[in-house]
């Protein structure tokens, strides 16, 4: 098992070289034009800072940019950090709902990344933009603008069985949730069954998971201040995701949220209604908003969260591992990052 860090700000570069000497192998950099910095930015300044880190987009947004304007950003972080490149991408959940728009639909995403796919792979694809369709691709790379030479995976992000599969039969990993995306196994299941139906091979195929984490102190209990207000922002933007898909689709909740749900859509329908796509994502993974904070139960913190005291935190983990997951990123707010990767490298990695 390998662990990870996100980071959403510039001036976050130190909080990932530190993650790094930790013992802490990739990053996730945030792709969400109003509440994040450019991640080719952040990106660039992590490939001149950190050694051995795998850096990467965690997930970037196709609604954002045009496919070849992804498959160049990637590539041009490539150049900085040959081999160490990846790329998250996902149909934007929050980013395009801070917009007021719908993530991008399976089908126009899956056409999205074949065209990503083969120009990374130096390949000449059709292509259309405005209803026109061209041939493109690279060209000239021996100038070195890009660096295609060394491989850039693709990890797929998907919480759904459509999105899963879809990793399968275009990346060679999946980005999914615990417990948004269902289980682990079920998730590879579906990302198997996407590269059979491809006739792609899923060997060495990753499963990454971005996870919940709280760790108790001797005599400390769920209900704390201490224990709400550390994975209170990251439970809350699981719940704001739920509802964004319920009030889209209809689609019923899990039972999981089920406890708070009736409640929190009333309160959500007590904001203003033009600005309710802003008053809910303002806080994602950054703070608990105080008014949200009477939602974080201990019982919606089991449910959202790896927790426990350290031992039953490695036991969890060792379970998911045997179901196939190969990483796990921690959803951190930014002024409680420092103390948590540091508690978790010093008190849970030797145990794993």
């Amino acid at each position: 098992m390998e662990f990870g860090v996100t980071a959403s700000q510039i001036d976050e570069v130190g909080f990932v070289v530190h993650a790094e000497n930790l013992g802490y192998r990739f990053c996730w950099v945030y792709d969400s034009q109003l509440l994040a910095s450019n991640p080719w930015a952040v990106l660039a300044l992590l490939a001149q800072q950190t050694r051995m880190m795998a850096i990467g987009t965690g997930v970037a947004v196709p609604g954002l940019r045009l496919a070849p304007v992804t498959a160049n950003g990637i590539a041009t972080i490539n150049r900085l950090a040959p081999g160490r490149t990846f790329l998250g991408i996902g149909t934007g959940n929050t980013a395009m709902r801070t917009l007021g728009q719908r993530p991008m639909r399976v089908a126009d995403f899956d056409e999205y990344l074949r065209v990503v796919r083969g120009l990374l792979d130096g390949e000449e694809v059709e292509y259309t933009l405005d209803g026109t369709t061209s041939t493109i691709q690279f060209q000239n790379i021996q100038r070195g603008y890009v660096d295609l030479t060394a491989p850039i995976p693709i990890h797929v992000g998907g919480f759904g069985p459509r999105a899963q599969a879809l990793a399968g039969r275009r990346g060679e990993g999946l980005i999914t949730g615990i417990p948004r995306g269902g289980t682990i196994s079920a998730a590879r299941e579906n990302a198997a069954r996407g590269a059979a139906e491809a006739g792609r091979s899923f060997d060495g195929f990753r499963t990454m998971a971005l996870v919940n984490l709280v760790m108790l102190e001797d005599g400390e209990s769920l209900s704390s201040s201490r224990v709400i207000e550390e994975c209170g922002s990251s439970i809350m933007a699981n719940v704001h995701y739920l509802v964004d898909v319920h009030r889209e689709t209809g689609v019923a909740p899990p039972d999981y949220v089920l406890p708070i749900w009736d409640d929190y859509l009333a309160f959500h329908r007590s904001r203003d209604a033009r600005r309710s796509h802003l008053e809910m994502h303002r806080s994602h993974y950054a703070f608990l908003d105080p008014d949200e904070a009477k939602f974080v139960t201990p019982e919606i913190i089991r449910e959202f969260t790896i927790c426990g005291h350290p031992e039953e935190v490695a036991e969890r983990i060792h379970q998911l591992e045997r179901e196939g997951l190969d990483g796990m990123v921690f959803a951190l707010a930014p002024d409680q990052q420092y103390r948590v990767i540091e508690d978790f490298a010093r008190r849970v990695m030797p145990l794993l």
